[in-house]
């Protein structure tokens, strides 16, 4: 596979109606011939011990490496009053994540607050150290992915996720999608622009992180503001040849997962885009 595993972020969309959930998505993504999946646990972490160990069970059986798409609302720029409920949102999701089987979980950092990026840094790392911390005397060796986004206001360029990511257990979540609309110009687009940002990549995390990238794409509209919302490759101007020239170039690996809105459907059609370009 190129040193690449594809899935989808959520459930796919097609599974047949029994087993319902997460399990069945597990195994129609196998029947599927795709090889990972993001739980996509985005309103709120709601899963029973027993409902996580029959995820953990398929996700083995099958060979499904699994993800966490950790609640929206986590903010780690959060005031004093907020920032407990984002922290505790965020632990709960390490914890279901890993006792579901779960090696990465992913999740949105929050905003500036119109701050500069630097200043906010100076709240958010500690906050994240900490967490990491509490998650490892707990022998959970989850690895905290802050996804890159969209929007300028958001904190989250490529810059502040590698920052973060000087933490131990900290690695980003590349959402190559984000990465294209933030700047809101149609640029980081060409071969060229994604190479600039594996060398940074790597420059700030060493040669092995490019073997163990976590992705996120999809098609995305985007204004001078940056992200609007998702779409499917083909209807977009994202130039997925230009993605994949940089990556094969980097000789990465990792896990490549779709956004788009027919999920399994573009996530079959990168697999088969990236198998022709590494078979070339």
């Amino acid at each position: 596979m190129g040193g690449f595993r594809f899935g989808t972020v959520g459930t796919p969309k097609n599974k047949p109606k029994s087993p319902g959930g997460s399990v069945g998505g597990i195994n129609y993504l196998d029947q599927i011939g795709l090889g990972a999946m993001e739980l996509g646990w985005v309103r709120s972490v709601r899963v029973s011990e027993k409902s996580s160990e029959a995820i953990k069970e398929a996700a083995t059986e099958k060979d499904i490496a699994l993800s966490v798409h950790a609640p929206y609302y986590i903010n780690l720029n959060a005031d004093d009053e907020e920032w407990p409920k984002s922290r505790q949102r965020l632990m709960d999701a390490a914890r279901a994540g890993h006792n579901s089987g779960a090696t990465d979980i992913v999740f949105h950092p929050g905003s500036y607050f119109g701050a500069p990026p630097a200043e906010v840094l100076k709240v958010v790392l500690p906050r994240l150290g900490d967490c990491v911390r509490e998650l490892r005397v707990e022998n959970n060796p989850v690895t905290l992915r802050p996804e890159t986004m969209g929007k300028g206001a958001m904190l989250g360029s490529l810059e502040d996720t590698l920052e973060m990511s000087a933490l131990e257990g900290v690695e980003p979540c590349l959402d190559f999608a984000h990465l294209h609309a933030r700047p809101g110009d149609g640029s980081m687009n060409s071969t060229r622009e994604w190479m600039a940002v594996f060398n940074s990549y790597r420059n700030a995390l060493g040669d092995d992180s490019l073997y163990r990238l976590h992705c996120h794409l999809s098609g995305i509209a985007y204004t001078e503001k940056g992200e609007q919302n998702h779409l499917v490759i083909a209807e977009s101007d994202f130039n997925l040849a230009a993605l994949f020239e940089a990556l094969l170039d980097v000789g990465a690996g990792g896990r490549i997962l779709c956004e788009s809105p027919t999920l399994e459907e573009d996530a079959l059609f990168i697999q088969r885009t990236w198998l022709e370009f590494s078979n070339r």
